[in-house]
């Protein structure tokens, strides 16, 4: 039991919790993803459960059926203007309305109840468009760096395990990536393929983000390439794959973790600067395509101030989270 409570998970673990800031940075992340799951329950123009002519409906419930093809809906009620129905009884989400509801008696109301963030310029709520952009946030994190883990774990690992020339082209390959610019890549490339939507973005980010990856993944793999328990697996015949993937990487991997983290508040910065200027995803609603709204009009001011806290927070928390788990992994903070 002494040396189970001295493992490096452990030590990893009691160093974070000492770290206030991250720990409650990592309790708002969940919060964040909390929310971004259940948006749909929380904002939207149709009722969370109403009964019409004594028959009991959930319509977001049925929403969702509809989109993975799981239920029938019926047509009339699919299509109906869930406002202007004669309920027998009706629960309204928190917030009723959806990020492309449109009310054009309410253009650019301020924060008034109602209207809790004000509206836009077109009438569509504010807070809706926050909530439901928390899925972008965290599409965009996720994902890109998704794809940048797989890539760059991958490249990382083979460079160290085997050194040599897979390990100059690989590094020669991270050098010319380290030189492309981004966030002007994906102005490009969005400019060339406007219909590419979120997706594309996404990609791109994932694409050129992981050489970092990459050259930490490659450094721990030297580092533990050498140890006892690497030489007993290839002395027992173990293949190349299973004795990286299975026995190097998992003690590996621990400083990718912190680079990961990092690299989604980083793509969730570009995504929002690229919906500010105008490049993002018109069909997809997300921070930074509501505070491109305050560009036009600056007496607005709500249109700034709410997206633009909510993208310095998230980016703030997983920056916290990051250093939190940098300096939990420093052997020099083992006590």
């Amino acid at each position: 039991m002494v040396q189970q409570s001295q493992s490096y998970k452990n030590i990893v673990i009691r160093q974070f919790r000492k770290n206030l800031p991250a720990v409650i940075s990592v309790y708002m992340i969940l919060s964040i993803f909390i929310l971004a799951v259940f948006a749909d329950f929380i904002a939207n123009d149709k009722p969370l459960t109403c009964v019409i002519n004594g028959e009991r409906y959930f319509p977001v419930l049925k929403e969702y059926g509809v989109k993975f093809g799981l239920t029938n809906w019926q047509k009339e009620l699919h299509n109906a203007d869930w406002q202007k129905i004669e309920y027998d009884s009706v629960i309204f989400p928190l917030v009723p309305y959806l990020p492309t509801s449109l009310d054009y008696t309410a253009r650019f109301h301020s924060p008034r109840p109602g209207h809790w963030f004000g509206t836009d310029q077109i009438g569509r709520d504010v807070l809706s468009g926050m909530i439901h952009g928390t899925r972008t946030a965290l599409a965009v994190g996720l994902i890109s760096m998704g794809i940048a883990i797989i890539i760059g774990v991958i490249l990382g690992a083979f460079a160290g395990f085997y050194g040599g020339i897979i390990d100059i082209l690989v590094q020669r390959i991270i050098e010319v990536m380290m030189t492309i610019p981004t966030f002007f890549l994906i102005i490009t490339v969005v400019a060339f393929y406007p219909g590419g939507g979120i997706w594309l973005i996404m990609v791109i980010i994932g694409l050129t983000s992981w050489p970092a990856v990459a050259r930490f993944t490659r450094a721990e793999f030297l580092k533990v390439r050498n140890m006892d328990y690497v030489t007993a697996a290839q002395a027992l015949g173990f293949t190349a794959p299973r004795t990286i993937f299975r026995h190097i990487l998992p003690n590996a991997i621990a400083p990718v973790l912190v680079i990961l983290v990092f690299g989604i508040a980083s793509a969730i910065l570009t995504e929002s600067g690229l919906s500010f200027l105008g490049f993002g995803s018109a069909s997809t609603v997300s921070w930074g395509s509501i505070l491109s709204v305050a560009r036009g009009a600056t007496y607005a001011w709500w249109m700034a101030v709410f997206p633009g806290t909510a993208i310095f927070i998230t980016v703030t928390i997983y920056n916290l989270v990051g250093e939190g788990l940098r300096d939990a992994m420093d052997p020099r903070l083992k006590k």
